[in-house]
């Protein structure tokens, strides 16, 4: 498309126009809000936590007829007064998304080339075996100085950002349980 003197002065003429209004007390607060109800009316608002940080931020969910159809920020929660970040923005998206979220453990063999899809307790009970395997074999129990120490270097902790604060001192001290000493958290990277 061309543009001429009389189209671009035109567009400077409505700018001008709709900011004028805009000063002169003409909103379009209420015209949004109002399309903004009629999606979710008549859904049921849930208040939630966004899971994708310790700050919890709260958010309120929407649900029509089963469904998920909103999420927004909670403007009433004080710690985000309605603002979400990138993550929790995307919520939304991320769970009616159709772009192949894996929603069960998968596993490849040494040597395949393949995955298949395994269920919880068999996922569970080998991380548990080969956790236990490397536990035994290469525990340090005690220091060149012959101090005791109970520690494992084999294994690496790398905490998610999925967790509250809670889960993830729970988390820590069932590590140091295991004499795991080498842990860090996502969120601190």
């Amino acid at each position: 498309m061309k543009s001429t003197r009389r189209s671009f002065l035109k567009g400077i003429g409505a700018g001008v126009l709709a900011l004028s209004l805009g000063h002169m007390g003409f909103s379009l607060k209420e015209a949004h809000a109002y399309a903004r109800s009629l999606k979710i009316e008549g859904a049921k608002e849930v208040h939630s936590v966004c899971p994708f940080c310790a700050v919890c931020c709260q958010i309120i969910a929407h649900v029509k007829d089963g469904q998920l159809i909103s999420t927004e920020g909670d403007p009433d929660f004080p710690i985000n007064e309605g603002s979400l970040c990138a993550k929790g923005a995307s919520l939304y998206s991320m769970y009616t998304g159709k772009h192949g979220r894996i929603l069960k453990p998968q596993y490849r063999a040494p040597g395949s080339d393949h995955w298949e899809e395994k269920d919880w307790d068999w996922t569970l009970t080998e991380i548990a075996k080969r956790i236990k395997k490397t536990r035994d074999e290469d525990m340090i129990l005690k220091n060149e100085k012959g101090q005791t120490v109970n520690r494992l270097e084999t294994i690496f902790w790398m905490g998610t950002s999925h967790a509250s604060n809670e889960e993830c001192a729970c988390i820590q001290e069932a590590l140091k349980g295991l004499g795991i000493a080498s842990l860090d958290h996502q969120a601190r990277v």
